[in-house]
């Protein structure tokens, strides 16, 4: 029976409100009271029935709930043959209740979103060599797919053969469709917008990035933060102690109808249900933007921060090294780019792969008699050349002489903070590259807004030269910038600016940094979703898009701002009520809990904002 009556608490509402609208309807049409008693105590009784079920459930845990003091209010109204406050009052609650339930679903948007993109099923592969459609718990690693236009792709796997473009908001929160051709990597949850492909099932279920996002996301939305398990705290003493003050009115007043005000006028819903929603609509918003905040206490630490620090490689810059110049000398340029090419298609070297990405198809040839100099490059014989690749006291070891542009070139080159890679073909000078990490677009701007958000020091740590991170520091505006720094270095220094009593974040790239990401008080991977991002942050930046984190940080601080908006709401519409009940007449039961349940659903509504957050 109790299970019954809980499972249609609405529709007990719904016969609630219209018993309530008979009592008044015969009352004012025909005048007759007795309908009128009669209809108000069968819905008062309909009514406190689902609440009371949810009374006595919590009081044999031991949980004195707002259900407690709506049941002792009802029964002590209906004793007093008060039954129009009664059945109003039962009826408020519930559909109150149905009321938040309905918008508090709508601030767990996000997870319905994520969960309704997932896959159910695919086209895999099967012994004859046809493609059949099957339940995507029937893949396994190793698979091979088919995917087609319009379809969600149902496993991380590499792209075997095809091409098409993918949609990957459901994974970055980036709609911009991204190119993808023979080993590049998919992800589950996203869609094909045009093109066929086949794809080897790399990992499957809740192992693919768009589950552990699923699953991250639920987590933190279920999770709690030091305000909420305050106030869960609160609420434990508070609803008793109103219970008891309601008992020392009566006893003093003998006034059962002040009493039973009270007990409505001090139940603490908004206060226990503001802080939870704030939270999980900020979350939902964020997973929705490519932005994974883990749990509540990212939420408070992260909107407090007041030192932000980076890695340099892959963070505030592409990653890639890259060709920014070039300069040719003498003639004959087509045949020494031939016998770079050739050279540098032997290196493993990033400056190698960089100036064969600058170069582009062209024709190569033999190389003999190679000779590696460490430290500043390779000699060999080409078409019977002797072609020397490297740095400048690579080409001071084989004679080569600088003229005055040269020279310039070098110079201004090596202020710029490239890499210097130089090109003799038989003791002759013949080109120069420059090559660096080039800064990621739209970082300076970036950085401007974190600024604006009240982030006082900004601060890079990396890896490289002193004079390349000190330049890349000028044009980026940094507050400090410090070079040839190990990984335990950085953590070092991040443990002395906490020491020092800041706020400290830190953004990597969640792999060479990760005892960085530990050790900050907010750890933020440039991720693109990788394990080890996931793993080891507080904040995972899911497409690696820089541009996301005056997003992350202003939503925190609104989530924060919101927090303490409903607080107040709740608090102050409590000290209101009773301050009226006790120096005017016009505060009674009823619309005590119509008051009450209005400010439950205005401290709901102003969390849902955060669904909507954009930074300004």
């Amino acid at each position: 029976m109790q299970r019954y009556i809980l499972r249609n608490k609405n529709k007990f509402a719904l016969i609630n409100a219209i018993l309530i609208a008979v009592a008044f309807l015969s009352k004012w049409t025909i005048g007759n009271i007795h309908i009128f008693t009669w209809a108000l105590v069968l819905a008062s009784v309909l009514g406190v029935s689902p609440i009371a079920i949810q009374a006595y459930q919590a009081l044999r845990v031991k949980v004195v709930s707002i259900d407690v003091l709506v049941t002792i209010a009802v029964i002590g109204a209906f004793v007093i043959r008060n039954f129009e406050e009664s059945a109003i009052v039962t009826f408020l609650f519930l559909f109150g209740a149905y009321l938040e339930q309905r918008t508090l679903n709508k601030t767990r948007s996000a997870i319905k979103e994520l969960t309704e993109m997932a896959p159910e099923s695919a086209l895999k592969q099967m012994e004859n060599g046809e493609f059949e459609e099957v339940e995507v718990d029937d893949v396994d690693v190793g698979d091979i797919l088919l995917v087609k236009t319009g379809a969600k792709i149902p496993v991380d796997g590499t792209v075997l053969n095809g091409e098409g473009s993918i949609n990957e908001a459901s994974i970055t929160g980036e709609s911009i469709p991204v190119a993808k051709e023979k080993g590049s990597k998919v992800y589950a949850g996203t869609i094909l917008d045009n093109g066929t492909i086949q794809i080897v099932a790399d990992r499957v279920g809740e192992d693919t990035t768009f589950g552990r996002i699923i699953e991250l996301v639920e987590e933190a939305q279920d999770s709690k933060s030091e305000a909420e398990r305050f106030i869960d705290r609160f609420s434990k003493y508070y609803t008793p102690a109103v219970l008891v003050l309601a008992f020392v009115v009566w006893l003093f007043s003998r006034n059962v109808e002040l009493a039973i005000t009270i007990l409505v006028l001090g139940c603490p819903g908004a206060l226990v249900i503001g802080v939870p929603v704030s939270h999980v609509a900020g979350i939902g918003n964020g997973a929705r933007n490519g932005v994974l905040l883990k749990g509540s206490e990212v939420i408070s630490d992260f909107s407090r921060l007041d030192t932000m620090v980076f890695d340099k490689t892959g963070t505030l810059t592409v990653g890639n090294p890259s060709v920014a110049g070039k300069e040719y000398y003498g003639g004959k340029i087509e045949e020494a780019l031939e016998y770079l090419a050739s050279i540098e298609r032997e290196s493993d070297h990033p400056l190698a792969k960089a100036v064969l990405e600058e170069i582009g198809d062209i024709k190569v040839s033999p190389v003999e008699n190679t000779e590696v100099i460490k430290g500043e490059g390779i000699i060999a014989s080409v078409n019977g050349h002797r072609v020397a690749v490297g740095n400048v006291a690579l080409m001071q070891r084989e004679k080569v002489k600088f003229d005055e542009k040269a020279k310039r070139d070098i110079a201004g080159f090596e202020e710029d903070g490239n890499s210097l890679v130089l090109t003799s073909v038989d003791g002759e000078l013949k080109i120069l590259m420059g090559i660096k990490d080039q800064i990621r677009p739209g970082v300076k701007e970036d950085l401007m807004k974190l600024k604006k958000l009240r982030v006082k020091n900004l601060i890079m740590l990396s890896g490289d030269n002193q004079g390349t991170v000190d330049l890349v520091s000028r044009k980026l505006g940094l507050t400090e910038a410090h070079g040839n720094m190990l990984p335990e270095d950085k953590s070092n220094y991040i443990k002395k600016l906490i020491e020092k009593g800041h706020i400290v974040a830190f953004v990597g790239d969640g792999v060479s940094d990760s005892p960085s990401l530990a050790l900050a008080n907010i750890g933020i991977a440039m991720g693109s979703g990788t394990d080890v991002a996931i793993e080891t942050s507080d904040v995972v930046l899911m497409n690696s898009e820089f541009s996301r984190l005056p997003h992350a940080l202003g939503l925190t601080k609104a989530i924060a701002r919101n927090m303490r908006q409903n607080i107040v709401i709740a608090v102050g519409v409590v000290v209101v009520l009773l301050v009226n009940l006790i120096f005017s007449d016009w505060v009674n039961m009823s619309i005590g809990m119509l008051v009450h349940e209005g400010s439950i659903l205005v401290v709901i509504l102003n969390g849902m904002r955060l669904l909507r957050y954009r930074l300004r």
